[in-house]
């Protein structure tokens, strides 16, 4: 008897899902004489191991604790990690409460759960090109069309991104950033042009998703205020009439495979988020919150100067070894925080085909900027992250793949 054939049983959205170039570049790090620039990982050093050790102790020593850490737990996430979160975005220029709060597994599904409330197939998601690969991911399961969000506004109109979006059989239903230190590109954008942004949003009566990872890792230059503060200050500080959904996360800054992010948001949002949490996964680890909540409360701060000393000097490493190495014709963003540094190389160089001569000849991985664009890929870019290889590794792996792209240019 043959083996089932799964294809005919599928949905159409699976047509859609594709492996994550970067999920197989990690595998890359196995092999201990690859320099790898891939995966937007944090430096293990970073985390808090002894706090995170101390807080589960406790907790696990508590006979009423350890009963609560192990039990179903409410769909909208453990009340005083919530608290934690209302004081961080208080201090960050959003007075909410914990009902504009709901806890969920990273970042990563805030994304996913967002698509699936907002996204009917054939609508249009608003997004910048290139942008963050897991966001694209996410949308791509509930079958959106793409059009490219420009946050300056350009020659686009409002007008112009419905008629499109109507074209198509859909609406617009939401414009997705990553405003501070971009994944991939490191750039940050303006607050003038987040002003604009959320002009483009009200004018298309749609909502802007702001992905906030990278946040916190500013290592120079002056903070610029996040889209939900704007909006909040142009609405009277009411949180209750935002636009914006503000997406966090502790994998950057303190530790990622604990798998704790949030959504701050109005709450008939949330409340319609809570539904589908509790359709998805009931609620993220109880143990895993509380431990976090002990943890936040006791290291993050301390944690995020640390993150930043650590990731400054790598960012100073890596812009003085491209400065030496790079050719005439490779250009470069000069993040001022964050973890990515973009490259754009010469026309005619394909950034796919030079991460398989990279990794065959020079031993150093990256990821292939063609993964980033949801319409219209440039393929002669590239990403490259150095938060997980020292100033001796960024030195030696990229003046290794300035040899190469002289190399392929000559």
């Amino acid at each position: 008897m043959s083996a089932f054939d799964w294809s005919h049983v599928f949905a159409t959205r699976s047509e859609r899902m594709r492996a994550s170039e970067i999920r197989e570049l990690l595998k890359l790090l196995d092999q201990p004489d690859i320099i790898s620039f891939a995966g937007g990982i944090p430096d293990p050093a970073l985390f808090p191991v002894e706090a995170i050790r101390k807080a589960q102790d406790e907790i696990l020593a508590d006979p009423k604790l350890a009963a609560q850490a192990l039990q179903y737990s409410i769909s909208e996430g453990y009340v005083p990690l919530r608290r934690w979160i209302v004081d961080f975005m208080g201090k960050n220029g959003v007075p909410c409460t914990i009902d504009n709060v709901l806890i969920t597994c990273g970042s990563q599904q805030a994304l996913d759960f967002l698509a699936k409330m907002l996204l009917s197939p054939g609508d249009t998601a608003l997004v910048e090109a290139p942008t963050y690969l897991g966001a694209l991911q996410a949308f791509n399961a509930y079958e959106p069309r793409y059009d490219r969000l420009i946050p300056d506004g350009g020659n686009v109109t409002p007008q112009t991104y419905a008629d499109a979006a109507a074209a198509n059989g859909g609406r617009v239903k939401f414009a997705y950033v990553v405003p501070d230190f971009a994944n991939p590109t490191g750039v940050t954008l303006s607050e003038e042009n987040r002003r604009k942004l959320l002009e483009l949003a009200a004018d298309l009566e749609v909502p802007v998703i702001e992905d906030s990872a990278y946040q916190a890792l500013r290592f120079e230059g002056e903070a610029v205020p996040s889209i939900l503060s704007l909006d909040v200050a142009a609405n009277g500080g009411d949180i209750e009439k935002t636009r914006t959904i503000y997406c966090g996360t502790f994998s950057k800054t303190l530790v990622p495979a604990l798998r704790v992010g949030w959504i701050v948001a109005a709450s008939p949002l949330i409340q319609k988020l809570v539904l589908t949490k509790q359709a998805g996964d009931l609620h993220s680890s109880t143990l895993n919150q509380m431990v976090m909540a002990r943890v936040a409360e006791t290291t993050y701060d301390a944690n995020v100067v640390r993150a930043i000393d650590l990731y400054r000097k790598r960012r100073d490493a890596m812009m003085a070894a491209l400065a030496r190495s790079m050719p005439k014709g490779v250009e470069w963003t000069k993040p001022e925080g964050g973890l990515f540094v973009w490259i754009t190389l010469p026309a005619g160089i394909d950034g796919a085909e030079l991460l398989a001569r990279a990794v065959a000849e020079e031993r150093v991985a990256f990821v292939p900027g063609k993964a980033f664009f949801a319409t219209d890929a440039m393929s002669n870019t590239i990403r490259v992250n150095f938060s997980s290889a020292d100033e001796a590794q960024i030195a030696e792996g990229i003046g290794r793949l300035g040899r190469l792209i002289e190399r392929s240019i000559g």
